[in-house]
């Protein structure tokens, strides 16, 4: 491919049209930095301070630089900017949003420094049989699927149960909740296992929020007033539902069927959707939405197998970005450079949403060399073709924002006789 300037003036455009929609609130200063921090994790596909950096070509000692844009981490997520993004977001979305809710983790194995540094379980490394557990932080994220079916993130925490006047993760995801619930007042939340809990019922119960929970096998649920497991009714059954849906990279037959019945918080008509033929052991799903035909089956299935597309967003964050690299010490800095990490995703779902023929999209997947013509999920190869770019950039974003000064007059001498 034969690379000209202005693949590379295009691409600065665009990534400082973003970040003003963001920063627009905000001083002159933090205008800069957003920008900054933005351009250089994109450039670099690293959130370390000396790598971002490294792309902003500024005249000043590396040192001096880094040191400024730790200060500026420091300060916070500003406020504006966390407002902007989300109205921002909220654009991007259909008007029945699905919101991800999943807890991961960045561990720090040698890390001795590191603010309220706790005890995570490495879910790089533990299997179903074994759990191995290392120094680092949990993450709590909430990510809502945009018009073209990307996820982009509406809540993003870094915690730990070191931290002095910690509560519990289940008050974190509870914030997660009330943030997705006051962003769109009405969506379908889509979670995992690990979040079938009377206190997650109850808590969208209060929200008046539709939900989509994979059930655990000690389960019980009330059908036709007696309390069964859920096992013994999903074993009662046969999916009469043919459909597809796509689960782990690959497309899959899958067999639904669907009962009527009561949790044990709520005691509220629910129904549970069973899933046959993907799995070992069948999946049972608890959801109230309504279903009237199986056309509203498969969709709730569906709505749950899309929840993959989280899973695919922290391994991209941590692959593209090395956001298990980072190496600032406070949480709250921890937090804030987090917030841009999430900023950047952000554009990349831009990018995506962009028409297949538009000039600029052609160009990024072009220097991104892909192997495959077409895939489920493009942030990497968007990531791998804007960094491709922009390497061939002599300065960075700087000088985009030269100061307005006034015009004077020129000073005039009146001799007089």
């Amino acid at each position: 491919m034969v690379n000209f300037t202005s693949n590379t003036y295009q691409m600065k455009r665009e990534i400082l049209t973003f970040s003003n929609k963001i920063s627009k609130h905000l001083s002159k200063p933090d205008k800069k930095f957003t920008a900054d921090m933005i351009y250089g994790m994109l450039a670099a596909k690293s959130c370390l301070l000396t790598d971002i950096v490294d792309q902003l070509h500024e005249d000043t000692k590396k040192i001096n630089s880094v040191e400024r844009l730790s200060r500026h981490l420091e300060k916070g997520i500003p406020q504006k900017a966390s407002v902007s993004y989300l109205q921002t977001i909220k654009k991007w979305v259909s008007d029945e949003p699905i919101i991800h809710i999943d807890d991961s983790d960045v561990t720090k194995p040698d890390g001795y420094k590191f603010e309220a540094l706790g005890i995570v379980r490495d879910g790089s490394e533990s299997t179903s049989t074994k759990n191995v557990y290392k120094k680092g932080y949990h993450v709590t994220e909430a990510c809502v699927l945009t018009s073209s079916n990307h996820p982009v993130s509406i809540f993003s925490r870094i915690h730990s149960s070191a931290e002095k006047d910690y509560k519990s993760t289940n008050t974190i995801t509870f914030e997660a909740m009330e943030q997705g619930a006051a962003l769109f007042e009405k969506a379908t939340f889509a979670m995992d296992r690990g979040y079938d809990d009377n206190k997650m019922f109850l808590k969208m119960d209060e929200l008046k929020q539709d939900y989509v929970i994979r059930l655990k096998s000690n389960r019980k649920l009330l059908y036709h007033n007696k309390w069964t497991m859920a096992t013994e009714l999903r074993n009662r059954r046969k999916g009469k539902v043919k459909t597809s849906v796509y689960y782990k990279g690959k497309e899959h037959e899958a067999y639904l069927s669907h009962i009527k019945v009561q949790i044990t918080a709520s005691r509220k008509d629910i129904y549970l959707v069973l899933v046959y033929g993907i799995t070992e052991h069948p999946m049972m799903l608890a959801t109230n939405k309504e279903i009237k035909s199986k056309e509203d089956v498969i969709k709730v299935a569906r709505i749950y197998f899309s929840r993959w597309k989280i899973e695919e967003y922290f391994r991209c964050k941590k692959q593209m970005f090395q956001f298990e690299n980072f190496r600032v010490r406070k949480l709250t800095a921890i937090n804030t450079l987090n917030f841009y990490i999430t900023l950047c995703m952000a554009f990349l779902a831009h990018i995506s949403m962009k028409p297949e023929t538009n000039a600029l999209k052609v160009s990024i997947i072009q220097k991104a060399d892909p192997i495959k013509e077409k895939v489920y999920f493009c942030y990497y190869r968007l990531a791998k073709g804007i960094s491709g770019i922009l390497s061939y950039a002599k300065e960075g974003v700087r000088l985009w924002f030269r100061s307005k000064r006034p015009t004077y007059r020129q000073l005039c001498l009146k001799l007089t006789v």
